[in-house]
């Protein structure tokens, strides 16, 4: 194999330490090698990148083991090319490693090319990335304490939820504030319909039913006022995050642009670019196409075939954030009437490849038109629009055209004549 990096070293990191080896092809066959173990605090690290400088090394190697690569990348990347490898492609062979044959392994793999790097972003990337994939989790948070707390309805023989469309609604949480300061079981139900606003008035006896008889104790409402505490202090922590987000996003004219930019796709909202963003950036030359791109968001089908036989085409696991958002704006794509081209293309697709396959074919298209409009600055315009969705001045322009050229093609054939033509 061709030797790609003449001089280059292989880290194995760990949480209090690490473990380099550098590798210098000067000659021959055999390199050369020099192994060290350095601490993770930063004094150490700098001390490593010294040696490293020192020994004219520029080309770092490492696995991305946790987090624990991040504070050595950290200190690394100003003034040395460091590539982060996922652990599958640099594993070592069982029963035959330790943290000195790990370094070396990575590092002779490294050195002839073998290793694909992860994408990194830039750093004000990287932490717009921790202010949403933040967000993501408080929103999921959220949910479950939602769901806990109808939860705690349904117990308590409330079935307030089989009536309206939002138990979070301003009507359900009166009514369910009037339950928990109640101090028996029964209720007034001139005041329950007072607290019925909108169309929910002509439910009045269906909401009466769903709670008569309820039966809830003094330590279930105490639990539930604790879960919509909770709720309140999350919502406001999510909008605490929001405005972080847009300030970042705000003090970044090029962050403004794309995020307009990729609000032109159907079924991408604002938050969804934002997330679009902090993932993947706004520089695309990183993914050289747009396939590597999908193929790094986990949105290509899967290679597995042995003699002849395709095991199995499903998508990997990538893309933990990056893929349920662009699912999400798949789903409201689709939906959308305003602009039916997802829509259209998901109806052929979903006859033949069923409901799922088709949303994640739907995502990848987004996809691949982010990475075509963040690559040349043009808003969502694809080449065959026209096809699927026409303006009717063009559609009676192209019909026009048709019905002429379909009369000069049958007076040339001499299937029908001028007299008939005219009449």
């Amino acid at each position: 194999m061709r030797v790609t990096y003449q001089t280059c070293c292989g880290v194995d990191v760990h949480k209090s330490f690490l473990v380099a080896t550098i590798i210098k092809t000067t000659g021959g066959i055999e390199p050369s090698y020099q192994k060290k173990r350095f601490s993770t605090f930063n004094n150490s690290i700098l001390l490593f990148k010294q040696w490293l400088l020192d020994n004219n090394c520029h080309d770092v190697c490492m696995e991305s083991t946790g987090k624990y690569w991040i504070p050595v990348f950290n200190l690394l990347e100003d003034e040395i090319n460091v590539t982060i490898a996922n652990p599958k492609w640099v594993k070592a062979v069982k029963g035959n490693k330790d943290d000195e044959k790990d370094s070396k392994w990575i590092g002779d793999l490294f050195r002839l090319g073998l290793v694909k790097g992860s994408y990194i972003p830039s750093r004000p990337i990287r932490i717009l990335r921790e202010y949403t994939r933040y967000r993501y989790k408080l929103v999921s948070c959220r949910s479950s304490e939602k769901n806990r707390y109808q939860n705690a309805l349904t117990v308590c023989n409330v079935a307030l939820d089989s009536v309206v469309s939002d138990i979070f609604g301003k009507s359900s949480t009166s009514i369910i504030d009037y339950l928990l300061q109640q101090s028996g079981t029964s209720i007034n139900h001139k005041e329950i319909a007072s607290k019925l606003l909108r169309s929910l008035k002509s439910k009045e006896d269906a909401v009466i039913e769903s709670i008569e008889g309820y039966q809830m104790t003094d330590a279930q409402k105490y639990r539930m006022r604790l879960v919509r505490a909770h709720m309140d202090y999350i919502t406001a922590e999510i909008n605490d995050v929001d405005s972080m987000i847009e300030n970042l996003i705000s003090s970044d004219p090029d962050y403004e642009n794309a995020v307009q930019l990729l609000c032109t796709i159907p079924g991408v909202k604002h938050d969804s670019a934002v997330t679009i963003i902090s993932e993947i950036g706004i520089d695309m030359s990183q993914f050289c196409t747009s396939k590597r791109l999908c193929c790094w968001a986990g949105l290509t089908p899967g290679s597995n075939e042995s003699a002849g036989k395709k095991k199995s085409v499903r998508i990997t696991r990538a893309g933990v954030y990056l893929k349920p958002a662009l699912v999400q704006c798949a789903h409201a794509a689709v939906k959308s009437d305003k602009s039916p081209y997802y829509k259209k293309k998901y109806e052929a697709l979903v006859k033949r490849r069923g409901k799922k396959r088709a949303i994640i074919a739907i995502a990848r298209m987004i996809l691949t038109a982010i990475y075509q409009m963040l690559s040349t600055g043009e808003i969502w315009n694809p080449s065959d629009l026209y096809k699927i969705d026409m303006p009717q001045a063009l559609a009676e322009k192209q019909k026009v055209k048709a019905i002429k050229q379909a009369k000069k093609l049958l007076l040339r054939e001499g299937i029908i004549s001028e007299s008939q033509l005219v009449s």
